[in-house]
């Protein structure tokens, strides 16, 4: 089956939808000889290039990554802070289509790229993520070419500014199939008047093996933290992701707990200046105690999450968050926020623990709880193992990507 994919970013880019994306394209050329084509941006770290000009890019090029084929367009990115200005004031004065004025502002904005997905030869066309113009090339691509279309949305719905948008529901709805990561994706759309028959509910996933064995002393022993309890964050090193409020709570934390270590991992952002600013904000004795790392490679991760006691990943604007199901691969017990679709991938009290978004003491108690319960979690982490294993390695997922693919396609199986 020949397949394109079209993503806002792709490996060495750093991201939840670029990593599976790169997953699912990987193991569709080496488990089933697909012959599988991605078409992206020239993003080299994350989508802040889409409105920025001061950002990172990676060469226009078409290349051969593990086996997938990989051509990367160049982005329009002038004139970022007029566009911001026209669609604040779009948004403000409730023109009609504002949201399409949002969108032109996201980006990406690549001149050629639907006549481009229009020309290539593909049985099946899939495009992730929204809010992000590459999802509506796509489906003009494959509606100006006849041939199929999935979307995978990727929604954050309580990001109303990025997901409150007509034209990405009836995007969805003049789509093929759409996959979507978690039930609680799937409850948003029906109410939002899209058909059941169209959702196709997956997830994410996590390659087990790469996790096993992971050493955790090896950053303990670099960091000289020998068995003093460890919190670690792993994700973009972005506001969104509310690392200020772990920050925050952490501050709670350090008054029961001062041997406590926080560990704070993930690529930087524009935001990253103001993080530091926050932790040179702390006494010292705190700010002794934060660890910042950005920029690690993927096989580092693993050592990163061994060498923690408890992943606390405060964002509550997430679609699905594969860092939980990381977590799990080294048996570690997780924090969450009781928002958006985490509540879907984590049970509180049975592989994780869950906190109101935004309440810094809700979140300080829960760290606290398992710091002072090894038993907790323990059993969180082996109960989160045992989900991961049964339901999201990317095995798993890949299969059932696959059979989305071959359904619209027409036939069924490897081939």
């Amino acid at each position: 089956m020949r397949i394109l994919h079209v993503v806002q970013g792709y490996t060495p880019a750093i991201g939840g939808t670029e990593r599976v994306i790169q997953k699912i394209s990987e193991r569709l050329v080496q488990q089933y000889s697909d012959e599988v084509t991605v078409f992206t941006t020239n993003a080299a770290k994350n989508c802040e290039v889409f409105w920025l000009q001061n950002q990172p890019t990676l060469p226009i090029r078409v290349e051969k990554i593990n086996g997938v084929t990989v051509r990367r367009f160049p982005i329009f990115n002038r004139f970022g802070h007029v566009r911001h200005q026209i669609t604040k004031f779009a948004d403000w004065a409730k023109l009609p289509f504002n949201d399409w004025f949002r969108a032109f502002f996201n980006g990406p904005i690549i001149f050629g790229m639907t006549q481009e997905i229009a020309c290539f030869k593909a049985d099946v066309i899939s495009a992730s993520s929204f809010p992000f113009l590459h999802m509506h090339y796509a489906l003009a691509g494959g509606k100006r070419s006849d041939r199929p279309v999935v979307l995978i949305g990727a929604l954050h719905p309580t990001d109303s500014w990025s997901f409150n948008r007509p034209m990405i529901y009836k995007a969805i709805n003049q789509a093929d199939a759409y996959i979507a990561y978690s039930k609680f994706e799937l409850e948003y759309l029906i109410n939002r008047g899209i058909s059941t028959d169209l959702i196709n509910v997956i997830g994410a996933g996590v390659d087990p093996d790469q996790f096993a064995g992971a050493n955790s002393q090896e950053l303990r022993n670099a960091y000289r933290w020998g068995d003093d309890p460890v919190i670690a964050f792993v994700g973009q090193l972005n506001k969104r992701k509310g690392v200020y409020h772990l920050l925050a709570a952490m501050s709670q934390v350090w008054a029961s707990y001062p041997q406590t270590k926080l560990l704070l991992a993930g690529a930087s952002s524009t935001y990253s200046r103001q993080l530091k600013q926050e932790v040179a904000k702390l006494s010292p004795n705190n700010s002794n105690r934060v660890v910042v790392i950005t920029y690690f490679a993927e096989d580092e991760k693993a050592k990163i999450l061994a060498a923690c006691d408890v992943l606390v990943f405060p964002s509550s604007e997430e679609s699905f968050g594969i860092v939980f199901l990381e977590a799990w691969a080294c048996r570690k017990p997780v924090i969450g926020m009781r928002a958006g679709a985490i509540p879907s991938i984590v049970s509180h009290g049975l592989d994780g623990l869950l906190v109101t978004p935004g309440q810094d003491e809700e979140l300080a108690e829960a760290i606290c709880q398992l710091l002072a319960n090894p038993a907790q979690r323990a059993r969180l982490g082996e109960a989160g193992y045992t989900k991961m294993e049964q339901n999201y390695t990317w095995d798993r997922v890949t299969d059932k990507f696959r059979k989305v693919y071959a359904r619209l396609r027409g036939r069924e199986g490897p081939g």
